[in-house]
């Protein structure tokens, strides 16, 4: 998942060579969303995770995502075949991210908010690693995407050494109607109903919390702001993936939506807090942008966990893979919205509209509280 946000952690650098526009750092970033959205549809409805072996389906995709990555380092900067080598990356990232999910929700049961929050833990590490990248190779954007290339492929091959849990079920034919369960199963359409509230949130975060921390730095006339405020998102970003495994085992033990909502209630808070401490002392701005990314990610896993609970075993892979499409289908529009709406209405306000999404999620969660 270190490629996922490749073009964010380096823009600046990318775009002080080659003069990039707004419009192209931006497409940059969505470009992954939408690949990722069509990959994961592709995915859901041919029921690839449950139908084959979810370790092979990852291998596979896994290498070709890298591949994909590498090849920014032999294209003209910002132009349609980098574009278009985004979009392949986040099209090859659907057969990592929910397939991974498949097989960790194979190995148990009345643990699976803790195994499914290890999986979205290492997500989160993965996905902050390239603005830890970006600071380790200073001004050259190629070393980031060199690194995170080297670790994809890394990551595919590992997964041959994993084994498929007591749980694992195969889907005996291929059904495309599995993904109707979506909308007849309310429990279902519930943990997506929360999942896209959370998904609202949390991509335009990640995406931007550099850009965020970095503006909010230059207005006090910080020196330094640019590492700052990678660093700044490094640790949001990362300390979120650590949170977590305990909430994961909190999950376990009060239940998956009471946790959800609750880390849905603190990150909205704290996206509040963010807005209200925009341009002022640095002390402020970085601990409410690095509270909001401890908790605006671990409720993540628990929507996965509760869709699994939820659906058939021999259809969790398809409707997990349709729940990630849908989710990644809204970041595409929010990531490439949040900056346009930061240049028209200032990042104060663009954080505010940012927090409506825990909101809903919030609502989603309360419902599926009364079901069970």
């Amino acid at each position: 998942m270190s490629l996922w946000f490749v073009s964010a952690a380096v823009l600046p650098e990318m775009s002080a060579e080659a003069g990039l526009t707004g419009a192209q750092g931006a497409a940059l970033s969505s470009a992954v969303q939408i690949g990722f959205v069509i990959g994961a549809l592709g995915f859901a409805v041919l029921g690839l995770a449950d139908r084959y072996d979810p370790r092979r389906v990852f291998l596979v995709s896994g290498l070709i995502a890298a591949a994909a990555n590498a090849l920014l380092l032999v294209t003209p900067i910002g132009g349609i075949a980098q574009i278009g080598l985004r979009a392949i990356t986040g099209a090859a990232l659907a057969g990592v991210y929910p397939v991974g999910m498949k097989i960790a929700v194979g190995w148990g049961t009345s643990d699976r908010g803790l195994l499914v929050g290890l999986l979205v833990g290492a997500l989160t590490l993965g996905s902050a690693s390239p603005h830890l990248f970006a600071l380790l190779g200073g001004v050259d954007w190629r070393v980031t995407v060199a690194i995170a290339s080297s670790a994809a492929a890394l990551g595919a091959v590992l997964v041959l050494l994993a084994q498929l849990g007591p749980h694992h079920v195969r889907a005996p034919r291929f059904d495309p109607k599995v993904i109707a369960q979506a909308w007849t199963n309310r429990r279902v359409r519930l943990a997506y109903a929360g999942y896209l509230g959370h998904m609202w949130e949390l991509y335009a975060f990640w995406a931007w919390c550099a850009a965020i921390a970095t503006a909010s730095y230059v207005l006090i006339g910080m020196e330094g702001a640019e590492a700052a405020g990678r660093l700044t998102a490094f640790t949001a970003i990362a300390l979120g993936g650590i949170a977590c495994v305990p909430v994961g085992m909190m999950a376990d033990r009060i239940g998956k939506a009471r946790a959800a909502q609750a880390m849905m209630v603190i990150s909205g808070l704290a996206g509040i807090a963010s807005a209200l401490a925009f341009g002022g002392p640095v002390w402020a701005i970085a601990t409410a942008l690095i509270i909001w990314g401890i908790f605006i990610i671990p409720d993540s896993a628990q929507f996965s966990a509760l869709v699994a609970d939820a659906a058939p075993p021999e259809s969790v892979g398809s409707l997990m893979t349709f729940q990630t499409a849908l989710g990644f289908a809204l970041t595409a529009v929010t990531v490439q919205v949040t900056p346009m709406l930061a240049e028209t209405l200032g990042w104060s306000l663009t954080i505010a509209i940012m927090t409506l999404g825990p909101m809903f999620g919030i609502e989603a969660m309360r419902r599926l509280i009364r079901e069970t």
